[in-house]
């Protein structure tokens, strides 16, 4: 069941960052090219905010059961790259990452206007994604993972 939660999430990934980036860019040029915010826009918006909180609950799920997070010694944890990296890093950048998405989608929602609508998505999206990618290349870098595999 792991394994299958594991893939699950790495895959997700791709859809979470798909998503993110063409509301990004949709946003980006509703603001610049003061374009009307439409039905395809909030759509759009709302796959992106609900794709990431799919991963967040299969992050969550994956946090429960795996061997990479403990909470048995956290000044061991915190001595040890890639424990600190799984039970502390990782958690609180996706869940800043999240919140700011969701963050995003609200103001946007309770908006008046079409450039209200498209600036908090511009916004607060973009900068989520910019600690998403962080949060990956933290990985990546520390050899934890592969950015194209698990």
């Amino acid at each position: 069941m792991y394994t299958a939660f594991k893939h699950l999430h790495s895959g997700l990934r791709y859809v979470v960052l798909l998503l993110l980036i063409l509301a990004i860019i949709t946003a980006i040029s509703g603001v610049i090219g003061k374009k009307t915010y439409t039905e395809g826009n909030r759509k759009l918006n709302l796959f992106t905010l609900i794709a990431a909180h799919i991963q967040l609950v299969v992050g969550i799920v994956l946090y429960t059961m795996s061997t990479m997070v403990s909470f048995s010694d956290m000044g061991t944890v915190m001595k040890t790259a890639n424990l600190r990296y799984w039970t502390v890093e990782h958690v609180i950048m996706m869940v800043l990452a999240i919140v700011l998405i969701t963050v995003g989608h609200s103001k946007s929602k309770k908006a008046i206007n079409s450039a209200a609508k498209h600036k908090p998505i511009a916004v607060f999206y973009t900068i989520a994604l910019v600690i998403i990618i962080g949060a990956i290349m933290m990985a990546v870098n520390k050899g934890f993972i592969t950015f194209w595999g698990v």
